[in-house]
């Protein structure tokens, strides 16, 4: 079974690896929506895989580092693209999470990429 929670971030970023003239170049925002999915058999007596509490509870300290925040400035994104944010939210939460299987991250209505850890 899979469940999933997601969460929006307000922040800003450039991205510096960029053409000179690429729109990305410059700086601007984004409301992204990260989304946290989780998979395993379901617990009998719970009737759950994991309490979606747990999940808000484990990504709390990263929204905490991305809400409202410059990108740039966060060690380990300082080219903050869709796919390294996805990585290095997967890097914090899968030691609290274990049966995280996947982050999607949609940094607009039609554009995102999800992430599945490393093989």
């Amino acid at each position: 079974m899979e469940l999933f929670k997601v969460f929006t971030i307000e922040a800003a970023h450039h991205l510096p690896h960029v053409p000179e003239g690429h729109k990305c170049r410059r700086l601007h925002g984004h409301s992204f929506n990260v989304e946290v999915h989780i998979e395993g058999p379901v617990d009998p007596h719970a009737g759950w895989v994991q309490d979606f509490a747990d999940i808000s509870r484990a990504f709390a300290p990263l929204y905490e580092q991305l809400d409202h925040r410059y990108l740039n400035d966060i060690t380990g994104l300082e080219n903050p693209t869709s796919e390294v944010l996805a990585r290095w939210i997967w890097q914090r939460l899968k030691p609290a999470l274990p049966l995280l299987s996947h982050i999607v991250i949609r940094e607009t209505c039609t554009s995102g990429c999800v992430y599945r850890g490393e093989p």
